[in-house]
């Protein structure tokens, strides 16, 4: 077999056993985590984070270019190109081995292994309980009392809703590395989380962020409200750190936005947590904390559950090349599909478990 196949494939098969050594050992994912992707994380993040724009973006419009445009050009060539057919054809299967190899290596290297490592509950909450009824609502009633204090304190635009008017991204980095005083893991380098540019893509999928394991880079819908970036930048930064399930990220955003210094941290951190716990109490009819509801101030309502600013779809529509419902559930299900995949039978609802470990963080 030439070399144009074969060290490809030998490399892919690498892949493959790595993520069954990870998912049966999990002493060596653990081990990766702590000593080997850091490693890796700090080197490619602060090359790609000397770009302006984020890479990871434009390796993916690059590859759809390519399936658009690069597939009918290979046919045509094929047929009118009748005596370099098999150069032709060796030409783009080498490609496509080669684009192949390098999705698996990165997906593998900066994110499934990461998925069998010991949870973060087991590490750092290891008495962790089955939580009662009496913990959430205190846990709703804390939370509650956080935020409308907090709203008070915090800037709000012309319309009255809160708005983030501090450097986010140097915010958020000191943070992350505040929370590693705590958290050891998220000590380190971090990058300038960077905007999306075609964030009415990622609107259109619900994401406020991403994770791009090919370039370990975080990112963020450069379209949403404002209020939305302190617990999303954090959250994917945290994925830099070898923090993969969403919960935990969710959770660790948590811990870094509501332990920063900067009062527009704390508020968008506890809010966030918030509307986590308050839908966890709806769904769950904890009859004891349904009335705390009431209590919620008027100016926190205002702020709460907000993600795309008003009239941006009326504003934006000329740009809808594939309707929002059928993005919307094809990025549901590719998520769902992900974490199912890694062993999460949870699938997206993993997002909403950080629930858990904010009762864990307060009851163990």
């Amino acid at each position: 077999m030439k070399k144009r196949y074969s060290i490809p494939l030998i490399i892919i098969a690498a892949m493959v056993l790595l993520n069954v050594i990870a998912r049966f050992c999990r002493p060596f994912a653990d081990f990766y985590v702590a000593h080997i992707f850091p490693v890796i994380s700090t080197a490619v993040s602060f090359l790609t984070g000397l770009l302006p724009f984020s890479l990871g973006e434009m390796l993916t419009v690059g590859a759809v270019i390519l399936v658009i445009f690069g597939i009918p050009l290979f046919l045509i060539l094929l047929i009118f190109r009748k005596g370099k057919r098999r150069a032709t054809a060796a030409f783009a299967g080498t490609l496509a081995l080669w684009i192949l190899c390098y999705i698996t290596t990165t997906e593998t290297m900066n994110c499934f292994i990461m998925y069998q490592c010991t949870p973060l509950s087991e590490k750092y909450f290891p008495d962790a309980h089955d939580h009662t009824d009496e913990e959430i609502t205190e846990l709703y009633a804390m939370l509650i009392d956080k935020c409308n204090e907090l709203a008070s304190q915090v800037p709000r635009d012309e319309n009255g809703c809160f708005d983030i008017t501090c450097d986010f991204k140097e915010e958020a980095k000191k943070a992350m590395k505040k929370a590693g005083e705590e958290y050891p893991q998220l000590r380190g380098f971090y990058p300038d989380p960077k905007p999306i540019q075609f964030s009415y893509f990622m609107s259109q999928s619900h994401l406020t962020g991403i994770y791009l394991p090919y370039t370990i880079e975080a990112n963020y819908n450069d379209d949403m409200v404002r209020a939305n970036l302190p617990a999303t930048v954090c959250h994917e930064l945290s994925h830099l750190k070898g923090f993969i399930q969403e919960d935990e990220a969710n959770f660790l955003a948590f811990v870094a936005a509501t332990g920063s210094d900067n009062v527009e941290f704390r508020y968008a951190g506890y809010l966030d947590a918030l509307e986590y716990v308050h839908n966890a109490v709806w769904d769950n009819e904890v009859e004891q904390a349904l009335p705390l509801s009431d209590t919620i101030s008027d100016e926190v309502l205002r702020d709460w559950f907000r993600f795309m600013p008003e009239n941006y779809w009326e504003d934006n529509a000329a740009k809808e090349v594939i309707s929002t419902e059928t993005v919307s559930e094809a990025s549901t299900a590719a998520i769902d599909t992900n974490i199912k995949m890694n062993g999460r039978d949870d699938g997206i609802r993993a997002y909403d478990m950080v629930v858990e470990l904010l009762l864990d963080y307060y009851f163990s």
